[in-house]
């Protein structure tokens, strides 16, 4: 689309002045040239009637598992369940009614569990049908024996965890059938729906090379594609630097940030914490653990920063954030810390003064708060602590972590005002975000819509900023990326 036209918009505030009343907005090969009065003269190949309709700046998920999210629409959902007999009871009936044929689940969270979950157990009711069960978190696979024997792992008695399962996981879409280009396109459009221009894919596989197959079909939003240490040899070969056109595609694409997983989660108890988990006397690590010594973060993250790349690292403990901020302070290294879920307030100021981007998955909060208060006591106003990052000058990024939370952005706005889900009282609301400022935290960094602007725009038909607006809930009316349209209801 050359040229287009919006008349009759409301442009929402984000930071910076928000012209009052109806306005045109016009846009020339993908970017805003001109808001003005709404009798604005213009020519445009393209008129869209507004209404009055209110228009922000294009929405970005920052955190994305983009395989496992299109994977997760052809999963069977545990995430209701709340002890191994719940997902045992699940799988038989699910196999009762398709006999024979492979099972792969999503959603149980083991951190609310009294006990270990066995494979023999699982063998019972599934017999010599593989079946896969994903935790909610994504940090651990309970497989049944067929499973495991499909997947080339030697018998044994436990579940996956971590270190052990991330491989494994690479090769579960490889085994029980990947998504193809369609069922990606399929979620992209529904992202559309909901106002996303854009997202940051943490998919572990081989993402530069992966999006290219895929991009005709699939490519309808902006996207950056990350990749993980075991590919950082073949992108440093390549030339590729973050931000670049990723090869194969058009500029929608792009190279995203080295991510490195240093600790774990809190439902399989190894975020790597300074102080033990309250049950830590029974765990071979009370505190958790971190899957890199200093010296190996430093080194991956001093050959990005030699050749160009931002990191963003996982890092949900506060031992594990420190660790990282330390390692970005010693290699000057830029980039973003993920999950940040618990933090000492010193090292979110050096996060600021590093200008280390916060990527928080407040949705999270609403699942994990009732885990963190039984396992981390006392810790609770060091956890999404937003407004103080906020405050202390952090930049902040959220996103989803989709499919651990549904690829919405305005769930994830509404968790980190309300921090509470709906009919709850908010837990800590002393670290709650306005809704201007939680949006703001959305749009990757775009400011109020005005001449310059890309044109990676939504139009809602409620005000987001008004008391009361239905954040989780927000009807999109349209989406735009770089002028064209992505998601049209009008």
């Amino acid at each position: 689309m050359s040229s287009m036209v919006l008349r009759n918009v409301r442009v929402v505030g984000i930071s910076g002045p928000a012209p009052t009343g109806l306005r045109d907005v016009v846009i020339e090969q993908g970017v805003v040239t001109a808001v003005g009065p709404s009798d604005l003269r213009t020519f445009a190949s393209v008129e869209v009637q507004a209404d009055g309709r209110w228009l922000i700046p294009g929405l970005w998920d920052q955190h994305v598992h983009l395989g496992q999210w299109a994977q997760a629409a052809q999963r069977v959902d545990f995430s209701m369940t709340r002890s191994p007999e719940d997902v045992t009871r699940l799988v038989a009936e699910r196999l009762d009614m398709h006999p024979g044929e492979a099972l792969i689940g999503f959603g149980h969270r083991a951190g609310e569990w009294t006990r270990e979950a066995t494979v023999a157990e699982l063998d019972v009711v599934a017999g010599g049908v593989p079946v896969v069960l994903v935790s909610g978190d994504a940090h651990h696979g309970w497989l049944s024996s067929a499973a495991l024997s499909m997947l080339g792992i030697p018998p044994r008695s436990t579940v996956l965890q971590e270190h052990e399962w991330f491989p494994v996981y690479e090769r579960v879409a490889h085994v029980f059938g990947e998504p193809d280009a369609a069922a990606y396109r399929h979620v992209l459009e529904r992202a559309a729906r909901r106002g996303v221009v854009g997202l940051v894919d943490f998919e572990l596989a081989d993402n530069i090379r992966a999006w290219p197959q895929r991009w005709n079909t699939a490519g309808l939003l902006r996207l950056r594609a990350a990749f993980y240490p075991g590919h950082l040899d073949d992108v440093i070969a390549l030339g590729l630097r973050t931000g670049d056109p990723l090869p194969g595609c058009d500029a929608r694409a792009t190279v995203g940030p080295l991510k490195i997983i240093s600790d774990g989660s809190l439902n399989t108890r190894s975020a790597w914490c300074c102080s033990p988990y309250a049950d830590g006397d029974r765990l071979d690590h009370p505190a958790g653990y971190s899957n890199y010594s200093a010296e190996e973060l430093v080194d991956l993250m001093r050959r990005a920063r030699d050749a160009g790349i931002e990191v963003a690292t996982h890092a949900i403990g506060d031992a594990a954030v420190h660790q990282a901020v330390r390692a970005y302070a010693d290699t000057g290294a830029r980039g973003s810390i993920e999950h940040v879920q618990l933090a000492l307030w010193e090292d979110i100021a050096a996060m600021a003064s590093l200008d280390l981007r916060a990527s928080v998955q407040p949705s999270h909060l609403i699942d994990d708060h009732p885990i963190i208060d039984s396992l981390w006591p006392e810790r609770g106003d060091r956890c999404f602590a937003l407004r103080e990052m906020l405050d202390a000058g952090v930049t902040m990024a959220l996103g989803s972590d989709a499919p651990v939370s549904p690829l919405d952005p305005w769930s994830t706005i509404a968790a980190a005002v309300d921090r509470a889900a709906v009919g709850s009282s908010p837990w800590h609301p002393e670290q709650a975000l306005t809704p201007r400022e939680a949006l703001a935290a959305s749009v990757d960094g775009q400011p109020t819509v005005a001449p310059g602007s890309p044109a990676d725009l939504v139009l809602l038909d409620t005000d987001p900023l008004a008391a009361g607006s239905p954040l989780a809930t927000m009807p999109v009316a349209a989406t735009y990326v770089g002028g064209n349209e992505a998601f049209s209801n009008l």
